[in-house]
């Protein structure tokens, strides 16, 4: 299976790029925001659990999220792989991940580092706040969002690059340039 992990900043292209590599390479989408929304509202034991800390304000639990990711891949064998949206945030987190694959007799092929200087990421975010109405693109909230960024999910880098699984693509041009780089660095390692 092609197990692709893609991660960049907020307003970095994720989505968006999420959604060609799905198209291309027959992948199945695993988003943790996804994941946590369908077992809370199925009414799962997990999803009851991760309801009573979302009812708190409180972030859920990494074994919770890992728990409902488990089952998620379980279901998902029909697809050619998975690229995961949203998680890992934290290398706690991606060492999970991890072992959840390995159990499976999976691994990561790649991870994907969308790199946009922080200038254009604001820029990018407060467009689409203007286009969508979003009310989470506002310059307050999305400098603090790059702060979490920088300060939890911003050191996976390191953790990737010295497993060799990193691909650091510059996630500036037209979103097919974009997606060329990206196509040309899953394709060395399917």
């Amino acid at each position: 299976m092609l197990n692709i992990i893609i991660f960049g900043a907020p307003g970095s292209g994720k989505g968006t790029q999420s959604e060609n590599l799905i198209t291309r390479y027959n992948l199945a989408h695993i988003s943790t925001g996804d994941v946590l929304r369908a077992e809370i509202k199925n009414g799962t034991e997990l999803g009851k659990l991760a309801e009573e800390y979302i009812s708190k304000g409180q972030l859920v639990p990494d074994d919770v999220v890992i728990g409902m990711l488990a089952n998620v891949l379980d279901s998902k064998k029909d697809k050619a792989g998975v690229i995961f949206d949203g998680f890992p945030r934290t290398i706690a987190q991606g060492e999970a991940l991890e072992k959840i694959l390995k159990e499976r007799g999976e691994e990561i092929s790649i991870v994907i580092n969308l790199d946009v200087e922080e200038p254009e990421l604001i820029d990018r975010l407060i467009k689409r706040g203007q286009q969508s109405g979003r009310s989470d693109d506002n310059l307050e909230t999305i400098k603090s969002r790059l702060d979490v960024y920088k300060n939890q999910t911003s050191p996976l880098k390191d953790h990737y690059m010295n497993s060799g699984k990193l691909a650091t693509i510059k996630g500036v041009g037209t979103i097919d340039q974009i997606f060329d780089l990206i196509a040309e660095a899953v394709d060395k390692v399917k």
